[in-house]
């Protein structure tokens, strides 16, 4: 008799789940956190506010994803308008970066300075192109480079950008050079349509996303599907390509017969039992992950900025990024004359910030919102620390070559283990693509198709356009490998 285990009530989980139950199978869920589903995309609450672990825009270029957020939460999407800006130098910036407001704010000297160190990259462009800071440098210049993406790339990363794969920009960085910009601006004829136009707005779930998640469980279960909490796996027992139960940290251990994990690929390799060949354990163990912290700060003010979220280029604070969740939807806040931020912090456990005290983060924070000019310490007058681990696959310059071995061996072994989502896969997903993994790995367990689910990746940032293309949606939906390949 069939036995579907899930590894994981993320996007990729749960997704597994739904789909499952879409075909009459049910399936056992074990999820590591006490409270929430979700993964990263749950929704905390706070004396009555609720909050995001980072903000979640619900927009895809995949129709069948579109639909199925709807069937998911029928009739609760709001349309929400996208603001978001750049702080840096004591100014507001648009983002993604516009010419002329961007030119205007920075003066003409600095100007001036951008546009001669940008012709200089043009003129002695950086080869071989392996960084994050040469693929910047090569598009935007120098002096760009330091002004709108060093200090908040380094905030997040933790390391020189120097130190990053030049696939973290190809990924997450609009398509454009400063050239680009410049003929948007001065060429495109009157009353065309921009190439790559900004996303005006986005739908979004009327109380964050762990609503939607949180209905997927409930629409599960009440199919038959079993979801576990507390339920940290650690062993993961296996013989002759086959995954036979998995154990969790209170001892208890749950058989199967087909396994869909969203463990982080060290995880996942360190649980094994047997363990994987060494070469394939040291490749897992060699995989980098980014934590952060959110702290949830109650403002004793209706209003603090119309902005959905600010990115905080400025290294004289810790903050690296500001969410309004009244400004997703004011039903994320219980009291109307208050407003709640969510200050985002990049760390690492052990770090300094992620050791702090709550007291000392929420001083910290009050703080940060003082320099930055946003309100007053003293209007900070309440809050909570959320810290999330393995938030961030750290893209180093031997990623790469790590994540192929891990790959050519999960793949060439197991016959019943389908690995999807964020970390599962060590990808940089956004929620759609960890949604369209699970999608995938269904139909491959079904026999509809040898999909390879490591291919679907986010090599331009389509969240932040408009438009769609053949090119974009393939990147999401891969096609599925030939006998050949």
């Amino acid at each position: 008799m069939e036995q579907h285990v899930i590894i994981g009530a993320g996007p990729a989980g749960l997704t597994a789940a739904w789909q499952l139950a879409k075909f009459g199978r049910t399936s056992l869920v074990l999820e590591a956190d006490p409270t929430y589903v979700g993964g990263i995309a749950r929704t905390v609450e706070y004396e009555g506010n609720r909050f995001d672990m980072g903000g979640h825009r619900f927009y895809s270029k995949s129709e069948e994803i579109n639909r199925m957020w709807h069937e998911m939460l029928p009739g609760e999407f709001i349309e929400v308008k996208r603001l978001s800006r750049i702080y840096y130098d004591k100014k507001f910036f648009p983002y993604p970066i516009e010419l002329w407001p961007t030119l205007s704010l920075l003066g003409f000297a600095s100007s001036a300075k951008i546009a001669a160190s940008y012709l200089k990259a043009q003129l002695l462009p950086r080869r071989p192109e392996r960084s994050f800071e040469d693929w910047i440098i090569n598009r935007f210049g120098q002096r760009l480079y330091a002004t709108f993406f060093k200090t908040y790339t380094e905030k997040i990363w933790g390391i020189p950008c120097s130190s990053i794969d030049k696939d973290w920009a190809a990924q997450r960085i609009r398509g454009l050079s400063l050239l680009g910009a410049v003929k948007e601006a001065l060429f495109r004829p009157r009353g065309e349509q921009a190439i790559k136009s900004l996303i005006k707005t986005f739908v979004y779930p009327r109380l964050g996303p762990g609503q939607l998640w949180e209905s997927v469980r409930d629409q599960v279960t009440a199919k038959g599907t079993r979801v576990l909490h507390d339920k940290r796996v650690e062993r993961i027992e296996h013989a002759e390509g086959l995954v036979t139960s998995v154990q969790t940290v209170d001892g208890e251990v749950y058989r199967g017969t087909h396994f869909y994990s969203t463990m982080t690929l060290k995880d996942l390799v360190n649980a094994l039992d047997p363990p994987p060949p060494p070469e394939v354990l040291r490749a897992g163990n060699a995989l980098d992950y980014r934590d952060f912290l959110t702290v949830a700060l109650i403002i004793d003010k209706p209003e603090v900025f119309a902005d959905n979220w600010i990115y905080i280029h400025d290294p004289g604070v810790h903050v690296g990024r500001i969410q309004n969740y009244k400004n997703w939807s004011v039903e994320m806040v219980a009291d109307p004359t208050k407003t709640c931020l969510g200050m985002e912090y990049f760390c690492s456990r052990g770090h300094e910030l992620w050791e702090m005290s709550d007291d000392a983060l929420l001083k910290l924070a009050a703080e940060d919102v003082e320099a930055i000019g946003l309100a007053e310490a003293s209007d900070c007058i309440d809050g909570c620390i959320v810290r999330t681990l393995n938030a961030y696959p750290v893209y180093d310059r031997a990623y790469k070559g790590h994540r192929e071995t891990l790959k050519g061996w999960l793949n060439g072994y197991f016959k019943n283990l389908y690995p999807a989502g964020r970390g599962a896969l060590h990808n940089y997903n956004s929620q759609d693509h960890s949604m369209m993994m699970a999608i995938l790995s269904i139909r491959n367990m079904r026999e509809e198709g040898a999909y390879d689910v490591w291919s679907i990746n986010t090599e331009s940032e389509y969240a932040e356009e408009g438009g769609t293309s053949r090119e974009s949606e393939d990147r999401l939906v891969p096609r599925p490998l030939s006998p050949s390949e």
